[in-house]
């Protein structure tokens, strides 16, 4: 097959964001071409103001792909999404999809989707985020219809003061592992599986920053799949553009999903 008949996905990303583009090519193999944008910086503002910046630009930023032909776009940013609430962020995507001429969807609508497949209902989210910023995101997933039976946060460190310090960028998958392990469990036991939750419940590690899969691969040998702002964005993404090529060149996350989806309908 042509490799340049391929699908192609743009990805808008924020200027820091280190994890998007190597997940989703792990994520989608090869049968998917992956083309991204990223947000223009902004020095001097705060983490609110510029997740704000971010969904003014967003028309902008899209438009930077030119007259690339996309089959399909993710902006993989879900801080600046939760901002928005489920309505407005469904509104924004469905006003960026009717002007690209192609769907577009956020993290957060393609996790929305994921859970639906799924069934769903309940989450456990694991967050790297702020507290005041994993509260903005527990409040968007109830507004939306899903219960939050539990928050996990994930600091990347300490300040000097001994706080904890926040930023996606920055966890390392060996911290990730470590945490979710001492508060959720070790893989394998009984009650200490994510993935293995029960009445349409999962775990969701959001954020498109913070890497993901060694955490994932994990802890997905049973039960519903953990879910993340990327692996969810990338099944999305698979459905968009209709790819023919055979599912093998997905990751088996991925497939998972589509398993578990079909079971659940």
């Amino acid at each position: 097959m042509d490799p340049f008949a391929f699908p192609r996905l743009g990805v808008v990303v924020p200027p820091e964001n280190p994890t998007a583009e190597p997940e989703f090519h792990r994520l989608l193999g090869a049968a998917i071409h992956v083309h991204t944008a990223r947000f223009p910086t902004t020095p001097g503002a705060g983490l609110k103001d510029m997740l704000e910046t971010y969904n003014r630009v967003l028309p902008d930023t899209l438009d930077g792909f030119g007259a690339l032909r996309l089959d399909a776009a993710v902006i993989a940013c879900s801080a600046s999404h939760y901002l928005l609430g489920p309505r407005g962020d469904r509104e924004l995507c469905e006003a960026l999809s009717e002007r690209a001429g192609f769907p577009v969807r956020s993290s957060t609508q393609a996790t929305l989707a994921a859970c639906e497949a799924l069934g769903v209902r309940r989450l456990t989210l694991v967050s790297p985020y702020e507290p005041w910023l994993t509260e903005v995101s527990r409040r968007f997933w109830e507004a939306a219809g899903l219960t939050v039976d539990r928050v996990v946060l994930v600091p990347a460190g300490r300040d000097a003061d001994g706080a904890d310090h926040f930023d996606p960028y920055r966890v390392s998958p060996a911290a990730l592992r470590e945490r979710i392990r001492a508060e959720l469990g070790e893989p394998g036991v009984a009650g200490g599986r994510p993935g293995a939750s029960a009445g349409g419940s999962a775990v969701l590690f959001t954020g498109t920053g913070m890497g993901t899969l060694a955490a994932l691969e994990e802890w997905s040998t049973a039960g519903t799949p953990p879910l993340s702002s990327n692996l969810a964005s990338a099944w999305w993404a698979r459905h968009a553009v209709r790819t023919a090529v055979p599912s093998p060149e997905a990751h088996p996350l991925v497939r998972r999903i589509d398993v578990r989806s079909r079971a659940a309908a």
